[in-house]
């Protein structure tokens, strides 16, 4: 792991383990070294990601019970001509996989679901789990959140491609001809990946 990645997972860890013992302290002492714990994840990570630690800190809730990974949800489709669906993010203008945040209330494969039918238009039904991965464990750009993604493999169903809010167009690439990609969201490796794992259906899931 290279190093800026790996001081951020530090930082990370040190502000779980800090919003932990806020949840749980009673002595005064120990929350005042619990923030200040959380100040100093906020400026290793501001430092080594180019980030304002304002900005980091407002990532984040008021957390009153134990601190736990985020999950994005990814679906994986491709079409007949073994092209992948990418959607284009209004947040930085490049290309990913629809899905995003998981949503209380919702299933892995509703959420996928959703997401691809708000993000393009298409329903489809989410058919099969490829993988489970740690971020960290990829190479990600850095990023104040500790992530865990879900890519569920979709078949189409039907509908027609339109926009939302948030996403500018959508399309499908073949993967020798990939567009500039949302690197926070979908990495090249991502996709080499999941083409492989579809292929196999009666391989086990990828589990980092």
């Amino acid at each position: 792991m290279e190093k800026g990645k790996e001081l951020i997972t530090l930082a990370q860890r040190i502000r779980a383990l800090s919003q932990t013992g806020l949840a749980y302290s009673a002595n005064e002492y120990e929350i005042d070294r619990c923030q200040e714990l959380i100040e100093i994840s906020n400026r290793i990570t501001g430092i080594t990601s180019g980030i304002k630690e304002e900005e980091i800190d407002a990532c984040y809730l008021p957390t009153k019970e134990y601190v736990t990974p985020k999950v994005d949800i990814r679906a994986v489709i491709f079409n007949e001509k073994d092209e992948i669906l990418l959607v284009r993010e209004k947040a930085d203008g490049r290309w990913a996989m629809p899905g995003g945040w998981s949503d209380v209330g919702y299933t892995p494969k509703e959420v996928a679901e959703k997401e691809t039918k708000e993000e393009t238009g298409l329903d489809v039904r989410a058919e099969r789990l490829l993988a489970v991965i740690d971020k960290r464990c990829h190479p990600y750009p850095a990023g104040p959140f500790y992530i865990y993604k879900m890519f569920i493999l979709c078949k189409v169903l039907g509908g027609k491609l339109s926009g939302s809010f948030d996403i500018l167009d959508q399309g499908f690439f073949a993967l020798d001809n990939l567009p500039p990609l949302s690197l926070d969201r979908t990495i090249p490796e991502d996709i080499r990946m999941m083409d492989e794992l579809r292929h196999h259906p009666d391989a086990p899931v990828y589990i980092d």
